[in-house]
């Protein structure tokens, strides 16, 4: 692998997911580790998946691939802490799942002598904190690249390695505008999100039924939203933040489908009901159809259950 030295500032889920993947595609890439919590670190340093420095200065020096995977909003205090300490030539990326808002501000922080190129790995679960990690999370999942125009002699070079990367992880590679990236993820991720977490607030503030009949009597749609819902309130209130546009755009869209179909409901619409209801059935089929979900029964949760675990990317 043409990087040899890498360091992975945040040892959380997708950071720990990292380490442990390097481990097990390049054993002989010395993986350095930091995280702002005292309490993190010890515990990456008892998983043994990398060397756990004391400083982020101290992981990124000589790193020839620093990897930001902190929450959002805090991306650019943490590249100002080191931006001095990174490497001439050094690759600087990170995982962040808005793009327009990292791009503008990491691509002023980065020296000169480095390169940056944004990521976001499309992979994850609900489950978070370093012990969550594990080395296949990244297979056959999408990571998009959102590169600046940059004609630095290296910089090309420096995309082409870091793509080469990610497919070593097993990930497929794509590259795109960040503010497309932002745009698409908005309605693929980050809306689903926050239906959920207010889904799941709105039945929990419910006065008419208890929590513990709908904890009792949660179906497979509900139980779906609180998996969701479950996921890292820090990470989640960065993205809607950072990607506030794209966000309140699909918003307003949303808002006015839900509209519709509220009144189809009232007026006793089933023929625009069962129009929507449709055109959504077949996306569903056309996803499976894509390899990004199982089309077994109960949404494979019986047969990932049987394997060791529910596969929540």
């Amino acid at each position: 692998m043409s990087f040899q030295r890498i360091a992975i500032i945040g040892v959380g889920l997708i950071g720990s997911s990292l380490a442990r993947a390097v481990r097990a595609h390049a054993p002989t890439t010395d993986v350095r580790l930091y995280d702002a919590s005292p309490d993190v670190r010890v515990r990456a340093a008892a998983l043994d998946i990398g060397a756990v420095a004391a400083t982020a200065e101290d992981a990124v020096r000589d790193a020839d691939l620093v990897i930001l995977a902190t929450p959002v909003g805090a991306m650019a205090a943490a590249t100002a802490g080191f931006a001095t300490a990174l490497a001439p030539g050094a690759v600087l990326t990170d995982v962040g799942s808005t793009k327009r808002a990292v791009v503008d501000a990491l691509g002023k922080l980065t020296p000169e002598h480095a390169f940056f190129i944004a990521g976001h790995p499309i992979a994850g679960t609900e489950q978070s904190g370093p012990e969550a990690g594990f080395a296949s999370l990244f297979e056959k999942r999408w990571t998009i690249l959102t590169p600046q125009e940059d004609s630095r002699p290296g910089y090309a070079d420096a995309l082409a390695r870091l793509s080469a990367f990610w497919t070593m992880l097993g990930a497929r590679v794509e590259i795109m505008d960040p503010d497309r990236h932002d745009l698409v993820l908005a309605i693929t991720s980050h809306v689903p999100h926050l239906i959920a977490f207010n889904i799941v607030a709105t039945a929990e503030d419910l006065e008419t039924v208890t929590e513990s009949e709908i904890v009792k009597y949660s179906a497979g749609g509900f139980r779906d939203f609180t998996r969701l819902a479950a996921s890292d309130p820090v990470m989640w209130r960065d993205v809607f933040l950072a990607n506030k546009d794209a966000v309140l755009e699909i918003l307003g869209r949303f808002t006015e489908d839900l509209a519709a179909l509220q009144r189809a409901i009232r007026w006793g619409d089933g023929d625009t009901l069962h129009e929507i209801f449709t055109r959504a059935r077949r996306v569903r089929r056309e996803v499976i159809e894509a390899g990004q979900d199982s089309a077994a029964p109960n949404w494979g949760r019986d047969q990932s259950a049987e394997a060791g675990g529910e596969d929540k990317g």
